[in-house]
């Protein structure tokens, strides 16, 4: 059996604070990194002439490691407590209302009403994505290149409209030589 003295000293031993602890916590974070590194990420942007980069991290919110006011948090009352309830009578004047409210806007037949009763009860079905399909590649064009081909091809249909006849070159957007060979 083991003495207190021996017992503190191996409670010591295993709660040094002078050892460095095993995830290194910055100022106001919690926990280790979870950032991910740039080959991790999924998030991608097109820089032009058909290459894809990772995007840009999100940026680290100022108030990091601050305490916030719950009244900033949480939303207020507006009304005292209990209000929201109604006493029995109350409630039965305001459904009678509400009963005479609905005669007096259409007659409605009880086969339709029974129609839309089973309407909304029935179970929404989950619905299920075809397993054939396979997203859009992203095409590897910056936004103003993607303008640029567009505004080009609407330039094209409204020529052959009129019946104008132009150079294939005019109808080319001005973008890298990389796209021009795809």
């Amino acid at each position: 059996m083991r003495t207190f003295k021996e017992f503190t000293l191996i409670c010591e031993a295993l709660y040094d604070t002078d050892r460095p602890s095993d995830v290194q916590l910055k100022v106001g974070k919690i926990g280790a990194e979870r950032k991910k590194s740039a080959p991790e990420r999924r998030r991608m942007k097109a820089v032009g002439g058909g290459k894809m980069v990772p995007a840009k991290e999100y940026k680290a919110r100022k108030d990091i490691g601050k305490q916030r006011q719950a009244s900033t948090r949480v939303q207020q009352p507006t009304k005292e407590r209990g209000s929201a309830k109604l006493d029995p009578r109350a409630a039965q004047r305001k459904a009678a209302m509400e009963r005479r409210a609905a005669r007096g806007k259409q007659p409605t037949k009880s086969k339709d009403l029974e129609k839309q009763a089973s309407q909304m009860l029935t179970k929404k079905k989950k619905q299920t994505v075809d397993p054939n399909y396979k997203p859009q590649k992203a095409s590897g064009l910056s936004r103003d290149e993607r303008r640029k081909v567009k505004r080009a091809g609407q330039r094209l249909v409204k020529d052959i409209q009129k019946g104008r006849e132009r150079p294939r070159s005019t109808y080319e957007p001005g973008m890298s030589i990389a796209m021009r060979g795809k």
